[in-house]
């Protein structure tokens, strides 16, 4: 398969379709299922689920008992078989079918002139607008038994799985309308049994408020199942003799909503999302609970049937039907950008509150540079402080210039600590560096230009040196500055540095929020004027460790240089330790991110002139240095973190928490899977 196409990574094509319906027609209905799945096929399409009792229409009422009716739904339904032959996409639609001596509303599992099973609706409203007993069996007992349709007989109950055995990780279950608004629906146990695809075929008549009921039920079906839920409800046609109708279709995945089609249509509608298989299965195999869960209810799960099929998926690019965001820890939506941003400050504020309250109210040190993380990281403790009912004055707060310190870093530091009322002192460090150099005989203690890591480590060894001092003599602790995007990359120095503090607030914060939370603390007045100005410089100021010094003829010293842009590096961050992604689906989804810079959202506030495109040899080439510095080279900095409060879904890298690997590992296997599968163009 090529790079390109969804299917060669694990995505399912999926499509939610409402139509016009001809009531009591199956042959019209027939041609309208048709004409839509043709339409999937031709978009590469790979299930599409439609509305209950879509061969018949569902507001018939009586005349569902109608002989005639139900012999030509039957013969509708066998045209439409053998009219598949030839088209891609599975086909889920509802009819009315005859068993033993009852009539079941059953959804019909149907691909490539194939029946491969019937499932029956299993439970059956009898309240307010709703009558269907008077009509259908439920079909909640009906499990490992077959219905002949035609010459053949096809398994039938609400036991059944369809898996497609050429696509990993596509497991479907197909319930009807009401099922879902039980408190145990029949797709809870098909997900413990493996379903991944859950397909819902409703009716559900329209009032207000009911939309969405319908989302919040699909949302929570989807995220308690760590599954896909496809629901399609019927539309125009339907009988408007007591209710009405929407044709409200939608795809959730792991209660993230992925697609949804416009409500009252007119005419056939259907909403196309890419559902991410290997992100169910990922979330599966990581939440343990779930298999726990199965095994409580291993009698009915493991009595499961699954019926094998081949999709045979199309090979080529057809593109990528979902949003991928090119910052996964920074949403584009305003308002859920605007909620991540006060959530994350106030965890961090809190966790500091607690370990101040829990230690016996310690003054708070901090080594302040003028930089992103150490500005955030002081805000963080002026909030607590006033909180805590405690003066700032007890943040002591230390810029210590070495030999690459600018002025305007340096200046942001000193008016950010004036501003906030913090303690403030300045050290120099370039006299003890100095000497440090000289005594261990480094090139530089003899006047030559040389800008080593020894030179560089020996200016941040220093820094964290005086504070961890200072903190003994002055009754405080160090409040660590580092990011999560420093953390997994490593871009600390271990011990004696940057990597160690009594507690970090920063250490589950990506570098790529770290500029929206202090936007969002600008926006949101947290603070006087006189601090905002100050946070805006910060914003402007270029990411630097400011430790090799510039003649001014040469370009200022640019951490991304070296260990890749945050931007990219916080992308496969999230997909690595959220999600466990191989590399080449990581720069699968990199690529559709970040191909383009004026295609799709970006997170409000970013500055128009530093959006960035990566093609597809930068993204290979710095998700190879991610892999070599996240598996290789950094745990062994991890192992050793110090305290600090988790603050992201995407995940921490705290030994105690999220990640826990050897700090000896070769990262062979991700840098072989990148050259092997990874095009560099």
């Amino acid at each position: 398969m090529d790079f390109r196409s969804v299917y060669r990574h694990h995505f399912l094509r999926t499509a939610a379709a409402t139509l016009h319906t001809t009531m009591a027609d199956p042959a019209a209905n027939v041609a309208a299922v048709l004409e839509t799945a043709r339409t999937c096929a031709d978009d590469g399409v790979g299930l599409v689920v439609f509305p209950e009792l879509t061969l018949s229409g569902y507001s018939i009422e009586d005349v569902l008992m109608q002989d005639t009716l139900l012999e030509t739904v039957e013969t509708g339904l066998l045209s439409l078989v053998e009219a598949t032959a030839d088209l891609l996409p599975v086909l889920v639609v509802g009819a009315p079918l005859r068993y033993r001596h009852r009539l079941y509303n059953c959804a019909v599992v149907i691909h490539r002139g194939r029946i491969l099973g019937v499932a029956p609706k299993s439970y059956l409203p009898t309240y307010r607008e709703f009558y269907e007993r008077r009509q259908t069996a439920p079909g909640d007992d009906v499990r490992g038994a077959s219905i002949r349709l035609g010459a053949t007989d096809v398994p039938f109950g609400t036991d059944l799985l369809f898996a497609a055995e050429d696509l990993p990780g596509f497991v479907l279950h197909a319930e009807v309308c009401e099922d879902y608004w039980v408190p145990i629906p029949p797709s809870a146990e098909a997900a413990l049994a493996g379903a991944t695809v859950l397909a819902n075929l409703s009716g559900s008549p329209i009032t207000v408020g009911r939309a969405d009921t319908r989302h919040l039920l699909s949302r929570s079906a989807s995220a308690r199942c760590l599954a896909a839920y496809v629901y399609a409800a019927a539309g125009e046609g339907e009988s408007t003799t007591d209710v009405s109708w929407d044709g409200q279709t939608m795809i959730y995945e792991n209660g993230v909503l992925l697609a949804e089609s416009g409500r009252f249509p007119q005419g056939a509608r259907h909403a196309v999302a890419d559902v991410d298989l290997d992100l169910i299965a990922g979330e599966r195999r990581r939440q343990g609970t779930f298999d726990d869960n199965r095994r409580t209810h291993a009698a009915r799960t493991d009595a499961f049937r699954t019926v094998a099929f081949r999709l045979d998926p199309p090979g080529h690019d057809i593109g990528l039907r979902r949003t991928v965001e090119r910052f996964p820890f920074v949403p584009a939506d305003p308002a859920r950008l605007e909620q991540d941003c006060f959530e994350a400050y106030s965890i961090q504020v809190a966790g500091l509150e607690q370990r101040l309250r829990a230690i016996g109210q310690p003054k708070v040190v901090i080594g302040v540079s003028g930089g992103l993380d150490s500005t955030h990281a002081l805000i963080v403790a002026a909030r607590a402080m006033d909180r805590l009912g405690r003066p700032r004055t007890d943040i002591l707060a230390f810029t210590m210039p070495g030999f690459a310190t600018s002025d305007h870093t340096r200046n942001n530091a000193v008016a950010l600590s004036e501003a906030l009322g913090v303690t403030f002192a300045t050290i120099d460090i370039t006299g003890t560096a100095r000497t440090m150099l000289s005594e261990i005989d480094h090139p530089f203690g003899r006047g030559e230009p040389v800008y080593d890591v020894t030179f560089e480590n020996v200016q941040a060894g220093l820094r964290t040196d005086y504070l961890f001092r200072l903190a003994n003599q002055r009754g405080g602790i160090v409040l660590g500055t580092g990011d999560l995007s420093e953390i997994a990359l490593g871009w600390s120095t271990y011990g004696v540095g940057d990597q160690m503090s009594h507690y970090n607030v920063n250490g589950g914060v990506p570098k790529t929020l770290m500029q929206h939370l202090i936007r969002w603390v600008v926006s949101s007045e947290q603070f006087p004027p006189e601090v905002s100005a100050v946070l805006r410089s910060v914003l402007d100021t270029e990411i630097t460790p400011e430790l090799v010094p510039s003649d001014g003829t040469t370009e200022v010293q640019s951490s991304q240089a070296t260990v890749g842009p945050y931007a990219l590096q916080d992308f496969t961050l999230w997909y690595t330790l959220r999600h466990g992604f191989r590399p080449s689906k990581i720069a699968f989804l990199a690529g559709h991110a970040w191909s383009d810079a004026a295609a799709g959202q970006w997170p409000p506030g970013f500055p128009d002139d530093e959006r960035p495109a990566y093609s597809p040899a930068e993204i290979r080439r710095w998700l190879q240095v991610f892999a070599r510095r996240f598996f290789q080279f950094a745990q062994f900095k991890r192992s050793a973190l110090p305290n600090g409060p988790k603050v992201s879904a995407g995940g921490a890298l705290s030994p105690r928490g999220d990640w826990r690997a050897p700090s000896d590992l070769s990262a062979t296997i991700w840098l072989d899977e990148i050259e092997r599968e990874v095009p560099a163009g």
